[in-house]
């Protein structure tokens, strides 16, 4: 689904960047008493969700895939000594 780039730096994003980001982001937006905070944090925890969620579908896929090719002997290094 993605390359190996793109989901190690999507699951870096999701991990890491946006739950410290939001965290931040919550913290600036009560502390100047910005109107709608709650709304705005839940739309990116929300996405933020949503990312982990791909990436989550994208990491079950490639990893049946591999499963698929141990099952067809490609990769199986069992025989070879």
């Amino acid at each position: 689904m993605f390359s190996n780039k793109v989901y190690d730096w999507l699951k870096w994003t999701s991990l890491v960047f946006l739950p410290a980001f939001i965290t931040f982001l919550g913290v600036v937006l009560n502390t100047l008493h910005i109107g709608n905070a709650e709304v705005v944090l839940t739309i990116a925890i929300a996405f933020n969700t949503f990312l982990g969620s791909i990436l989550g579908l994208s990491n079950i896929n490639y990893n049946a895939g591999l499963n698929e090719e141990t099952k067809d002997g490609i990769g199986d290094d069992e025989d070879e000594e």
